[in-house]
């Protein structure tokens, strides 16, 4: 069977790859420990719940508007105008099956065959990917462990020098938990403002999984709203991923193109799921606190677990729930008769040895790096840093 071309664009994710192995493994009977998913081990919080099932008892279960119930999206345009300082209305705002969904509609809306796209890395894995699909050409700086895995002015300068069209920022980063300081952010826009005609994404899915500081969204840059799109959703902050909610905020010209494309594609999102998506923004933050103490707390006891850990070289990342470890001083050597020439090898490896899975970093632009997420139960992680320690002794 002959498949359509275009499929050769891009690869498989690499993360959800990782995920998949670790069910194998684990349905052949192995006590696996899963670091690779980017998936909270946290239950939704009750209220949201709650909201979804009243909504149901509603009505709420046809078809909704392609850009989102209308209180929904001026509820996503209030929250971010009373947290940072914004001016957007609804018409800013178009909701989509997810953050991932979010940024598949920009991209392919904005970027023709041809045109540059800047995207440090390390990066999320589906980024480069998109990009590719909709044929663009991308830049990619290297932003490694020296620099905190974050662009620097100079080198976010040499790449817009080279023409481009689409810029793509994530604070807090995923796959580094790397966050922007709102006096980096200040440097990095005065950069941005020397290109008038480049657009900018800010992907702050993680937005709420912030442990030290207080965040800094791109949204309060007033020079350089008219071409700033916002990409956020609730998966992350509200333990929300099955839910599939993302959003934008955006120039309405980009909102209008994504809302003519959504509606060819997958028209509205879920109705039950976006009722419940305005509770989480509208009602009470508690829980969400809470579980940003809960990663904090296992960031620390992981990164303490994890000392002495040969070959691995950890930073400490502010946010989200990752750790990104170089493993350079790994690469080349010999365990057990097995040779581990890269990270895949690395990770395939301590797959089959010590039955714990990560991603290599190949996914996200760093071939000599590898993610640990730490959203798993305290018991995992101490677990999970014993095999580690085991296998690689």
């Amino acid at each position: 069977m002959e498949l359509a071309k275009r499929l050769s664009l891009i690869n498989e994710s690499s993360t959800l790859r990782m995920s998949k192995l670790s069910r194998e493994l684990s349905a052949q009977g192995h006590q696996v420990i899963n670091l690779s998913v980017g998936e909270s081990d946290l239950d939704t919080p009750k209220h949201i719940i709650e909201a979804a099932h009243e909504a149901m008892l509603q009505g709420y279960t046809r078809y909704s508007p392609v850009a989102g119930y209308q209180d929904l999206r001026e509820a996503i345009a209030n929250y971010y105008n009373q947290t940072y300082h914004s001016s957007y209305s609804a018409a800013h705002v178009l909701v989509s099956t997810g953050a991932k969904h979010t940024l598949m509609n920009i991209i392919l809306s904005v970027v023709n065959p041809g045109e540059k796209v800047l995207l440090p890395a390390p990066y999320w894995v589906s980024y480069p990917e998109m990009v590719k699909f909709a044929e663009g050409e991308l830049v990619i700086p290297i932003a490694d462990i020296s620099q905190d895995y974050k662009l620097t002015p100079s080198q976010l300068e040499e790449g817009l020098a080279k023409g481009i069209k689409l810029v793509v920022f994530c604070s807090p980063g995923n796959p580094t938990g790397a966050v922007y300081t709102r006096e980096e952010l200040d440097v990095l826009v005065s950069v941005l403002e020397k290109y008038p005609e480049t657009l900018i994404i800010s992907d702050e899915i993680y937005e709420h999984l912030v442990f030290e500081g207080t965040y800094t969204s791109m949204a309060e840059y007033p020079s350089i709203a008219n071409r700033l799109i916002v990409v956020n959703g609730v998966s992350k902050g509200f333990a929300m991923t099955g839910w599939r909610i993302g959003y934008m905020l955006a120039p309405e010209p980009i909102v209008k193109a994504c809302e003519k494309l959504q509606g060819q594609f997958t028209s509205g999102a879920n109705s039950i799921a976006q009722r419940a998506t305005l509770a989480a923004l509208t009602q009470s933050l508690e829980p969400t606190k809470k579980m940003t103490e809960i990663f904090k707390t296992r960031r620390d006891l992981f990164l303490e677990e994890l000392k002495g850990l040969e070959g691995f070289v950890f930073n400490k990342p502010n946010g989200a729930f990752y750790l990104f470890a170089d493993v350079s001083a790994i690469l080349g050597k010999t365990f057990h008769g097995e040779s581990i020439q890269n990270t895949e090898d690395l990770c395939m490896y301590l797959l089959n040895k010590a039955h714990v899975t990560m991603v290599a970093g190949d996914g996200f632009g760093l071939p000599n790096c590898v993610r640990m997420s730490y959203a798993t139960s305290e018991t995992n992680l101490i677990e999970a840093a014993k095999r580690l320690k085991k296998a690689l002794s």
